[in-house]
């Protein structure tokens, strides 16, 4: 049996308590969380999982200043999807590799990836994260086929096609189903609530009508706020979505935004009207629970999972509070240490 420490302030379980002591792990899993009076200044806490992630346009980070939404993103010919098609397979999976590595590094257990290009692209991404520690839930797009060859369908929205093909294959597969939604504005969510998802992503433009709908089939939600922000199709109402139903954080296209969850935490810590616990789990558990991953928290039975930061580095020395330090001060520079055990 391997078995492995870590020492601090512990914060634990689904409201982040912070403890002083340490947390065990053995054979990949968090066995126990022993308070007990320690020397350490870090803060240990659960790694991230990002909720929504467009690795694929990694070749092109900071292209199209200035275009619209759909200039950048809208199937077929977006700028995104020209010069997806313009890059060779290896360019794509180099520049994947080093976004997941970031990723890693600054402290990302798991993904849920919205992965372009059909079959093809799925196994791009697959060769990308080929012995990373890194755990991705992979949703094909475009086709049956990469719904298949993935671990379920994440659709571009309801305005675009008619997915409801790719929605019955993907429910006979046994897969999760995923569709963007109310991003440019609210017409295409009920549509998209009409195929039954297993979850949206953005919903900058619900209305009353869809929280209801949304809190009455129990929906989650992924948001986007650094993105919708950048693309000028305003702000997600993250305080009335979290009052109906799990939400959860991504940082969505890397040719738009760094894929750092540090940044999309201080975002939407600070612009939305939530508290620093809500921000951090749905940075954490919530986007574990949308990806069926049993990590997000550091309790006993969870998969260690876990980021160590230094909390006496320049940046976090003197914070009263290790939540609201975490979510609206910390950064990838304060990180001392990122522990993805394999269950």
């Amino acid at each position: 049996m391997s078995s492995t420490t870590f020492e601090g302030r512990i914060l634990r379980g689904r409201e982040f308590e912070p403890v002083e002591g340490r947390v065990v792990v053995e054979d990949g899993e968090i066995a126990a969380i022993e308070e007990v009076s320690t020397h350490s200044d870090d803060i240990v806490l659960p790694a991230f999982v990002n909720a929504h992630t467009h690795i694929g346009d990694s070749i092109a980070k900071e292209a199209g200043g200035g275009l619209s939404l759909e200039e950048l993103v809208a199937p077929p010919d977006g700028l995104k999807h020209r010069l997806l098609r313009q890059a060779s397979q290896d360019e794509k999976v180099e520049a994947m590799r080093r976004s997941l590595r970031f990723m890693v590094d600054s402290g990302t257990a798991a993904c849920i990836e919205f992965r372009e290009g059909g079959v093809e692209g799925v196994e791009a991404f697959e060769r990308a994260a080929h012995g990373l520690p890194i755990d991705p839930m992979v949703m094909g797009r475009e086709t049956v086929e990469a719904m298949e060859a993935a671990d379920g369908f994440g659709a571009s929205g309801a305005n675009d096609a008619d997915f409801s093909r790719e929605r019955n294959a993907t429910a006979r597969a046994g897969k999760p189903f995923g569709i963007h939604a109310g991003e440019v504005d609210a017409s295409d969510i009920n549509p998209a609530l009409d195929l039954d998802p297993d979850f949206l992503v953005h919903m900058v433009h619900a209305e009353e009508l869809h929280l209801d709908r949304v809190a009455d089939s129990e929906i989650p939600v992924a948001v986007c706020p650094r993105s919708n922000l950048v693309t000028d199709v305003g702000f997600p109402p993250i305080a009335e979505l979290l009052e109906r139903t799990t939400v959860a954080l991504g940082t969505d296209n890397v040719f738009l935004n760094s894929p750092s969850m540090f940044r999309e935490m201080e975002f939407a810590a600070k612009l939305a009207d939530v508290s620093a616990r809500d921000v951090l789990r749905m940075a954490t558990v919530n986007g574990a629970e949308i990806a069926d991953r049993n990590c997000g928290l550091v309790e006993p039975g969870r998969d260690a999972k876990l980021l160590v930061l230094d909390g006496d580095t320049d940046n976090l020395a003197g914070a009263q509070d290790p939540v609201r330090a975490v979510v609206r001060r910390a950064g990838v520079s304060d990180v001392a240490d990122v522990y993805l055990a394999e269950p």
